[in-house]
């Protein structure tokens, strides 16, 4: 028996699971419903509510922003399913949620054949699966990315971004030796202990040829691989090569870092695109920054699988509503509003390869091999205590509290307690 079969009898077996319950799964019920997710930082979110309740005016919509860490809203998004509270609605879950909230019932299944699944992109739909079936749909995608200053490399003399960890380190000192690159920090990611760190470790082990489980869903991180990704982190932040307040960095720390010219590369999604190329004065690089794919360790890296999708609570009472909201919003024309507003990273495969879109965000094709060839972080029941497992691990290396090969080798152990209980 494979790890993860393992974990899904231990979650579902006896027809049990945490949120299970008397509820309804049937798809019943017409009225006012909430989404649910966490803090807006778009700008344009609730011009698109808007636009549903003036066309829906029986069936309104209703935003509840749940705090800016996915772990926080994960694990609000959990409470309410198991106090079987009806004040949730259609939930945005992360991808590497769906596995757990649909093996504890938390969602309910969906139709997969009232939705276009056949044009979205394969790895961006699959992670939306469970069991083979449909619990919740993609309204945006992400692949991670290296944003970099294009004015302060070619100040440098070079003309290509790196694809290598040991190019990108030549690259900052070469800027460093420059006026204009003198003070300018030279990588930063997301290093705070959250989710966020655990798609950065998972990147600098796969970039470097590892991984965390296998592809049955086994353990297998305390490997010379992992260790040569987990330090590439590690010697980053004890030479100073990412500065040392990026151990506090999430996703909005980092981008207004790089946003107020104080980094030279970094690591981030899609949606930092359009806010970064602003010209209202709110970014100091507009029209001064470029992406590339990540550098790994022999050449070009591995991008996690970003992304989230739209499920319905089990305790929802208007699954109806929900579910025909759920059709608009993940629909072919919202994924490429969502990328002409904010850069988001769109669900369906033609709106990477439409020409004038890809005249209009260069980025676009980068991006779309981000999301191809990325790999999932482990997808089992209970990836609640895996991330956190991953987090203390890295948090512990990166912080000099344990060297990387004991961080790996506890990581290890606590990984095969999770997947053998």
């Amino acid at each position: 028996m494979t790890a993860i079969a393992a974990l899904v009898l231990t979650a579902c077996g006896g027809g049990g699971g945490g949120g299970g319950g008397a509820a309804s799964t049937a798809l019943e019920g017409v009225g006012p419903i909430t989404l649910v997710q966490g803090k807006d930082t778009s700008g344009f979110l609730q011009e698109i509510l808007d636009d549903w309740n003036a066309q829906n005016p029986d069936q309104t919509v209703t935003l509840i922003e749940l705090p800016e860490s996915a772990d926080a809203q994960r694990q609000q998004m959990i409470q309410n399913a198991q106090a079987q509270s009806d004040a949730y609605d259609v939930l945005s879950v992360d991808n590497v949620w769906t596995a757990e909230f649909a093996a504890n019932r938390y969602i309910v299944e969906l139709p997969e054949d009232q939705f276009p699944v056949a044009d979205m992109l394969p790895p961006v739909i699959d992670s939306a699966r469970y069991l083979d079936r449909l619990y919740a749909v993609p309204s945006e995608s992400d692949g991670g990315l290296l944003y970099y200053r294009t004015d302060l490399l070619e100040g440098a003399g070079i003309t290509e971004p790196p694809t290598t960890w040991a190019e990108l380190g030549e690259a900052c000192a070469a800027v460093a030796a420059t006026p204009a690159g003198a003070g300018v920090a030279c990588y930063a990611g997301q290093f705070e202990k959250y989710e966020g760190l655990t798609v950065n470790f998972a990147e600098a082990v796969n970039g470097a040829g590892g991984v965390i489980t296998d592809d049955e869903g086994n353990p297998n991180v305390n490997t010379p691989e992992a260790q040569a990704g987990l330090d590439f982190l590690v010697n980053g932040f004890s030479t100073g090569q990412i500065p040392a307040e990026a151990i506090t960095y999430k996703e909005e720390e980092g981008r207004r870092a790089f946003m107020e010219g104080r980094l030279l590369f970094h690591r981030q999604w899609p949606y930092q695109y359009s806010l970064a190329n602003a010209t209202d004065g709110s970014s100091q690089v507009a029209g001064l920054f470029a992406v590339a794919p990540l550098p790994g360790l022999d050449g070009p890296g591995v991008s996690s699988l970003g992304g989230h999708a739209l499920g319905i609570s089990t305790y929802a009472k208007n699954k109806a509503t929900a579910l025909e909201f759920i059709k608009f919003y993940t629909s072919k024309e919202q994924s490429q509003l969502y990328l002409e507003l904010g850069s988001k990273a769109p669900i369906y495969t033609s709106i990477y390869d439409d020409a004038s879109l890809q005249a209009e965000f260069p980025y676009l094709p980068v991006l779309k091999d981000s999301i191809l060839s990325a790999v999932p972080r482990p997808k089992v029941v209970r990836y609640g205590d895996a991330t956190l497992a991953i987090q203390d691990a890295a948090y512990g290396a990166l912080t000099g509290t344990v060297t990387s090969e004991e961080a790996l080798n506890q990581l290890q152990t606590e990984l095969e307690a999770l997947t053998t209980n």
